[in-house]
């Protein structure tokens, strides 16, 4: 099984490549534009439920992970309003670029210092065994919408930001959590 940090590095050029095809072929966007959600959001919740524990507990990335955390929640909102505009119009390039730039700036911090810190905190099996555990839950999650998380994502999401008390909030609780800085 390969290690967790090659698959992830692996869906970042995926993400990437999507974005490239968005921002160059206007007339794909319509077929595209659910593939990257679909890529994206499962990526996501991956991460958030089997590696940023990980991360955050055995790795030393506490303070990665929380601002790791922050940057999908921003992404994940920037992504349902992608879907929802048309995507022939102005508004579609803007919020297309909003996320591009969001979640480049948020796959260079997390290739410079969480993945860099797992490869040296974490043993190789280790790696490999949450290479199996993420890829199972990006299997599971595929095809999920942003801003349709479970009330388990959301408390392990809370988690990983660090806010106190998650697993006693109610949903809209967790959710007012996620998008307050």
């Amino acid at each position: 099984m390969p290690d967790v940090v090659d698959l992830i590095m692996q869906d970042h050029r995926e993400v990437e490549r999507l974005f490239d095809e968005l921002k160059n072929n206007p007339e794909k966007r319509p077929l595209l534009t659910p593939v990257l959600s679909a890529v994206l959001t499962a990526h996501s919740r991956a991460e958030e439920d089997s590696v940023y524990p990980v991360a955050r507990d055995e790795a030393g990335e506490q303070e990665e992970i929380q601002h790791s955390q922050e940057e999908h929640v921003e992404a994940e909102t920037l992504l349902a309003k992608l879907i929802a505009t048309d995507p022939t119009s102005p508004e579609y390039d803007r919020v297309l670029e909003k996320l591009i730039e969001g979640v480049t700036h948020h796959v260079e911090e997390e290739e410079s210092t969480v993945l860099p810190g797992m490869r040296r905190q974490l043993e190789d099996t280790r790696r490999e065994e949450l290479g199996e555990a993420f890829a199972a839950s990006r299997a599971k999650h595929l095809g999920e919408l942003p801003g349709q998380a479970t009330k388990e994502e959301l408390v392990a999401q809370a988690m990983n930001k660090g806010v106190n008390g998650a697993s006693s909030m109610s949903k809209d609780q967790l959710e007012k959590a996620l998008h307050s800085s």
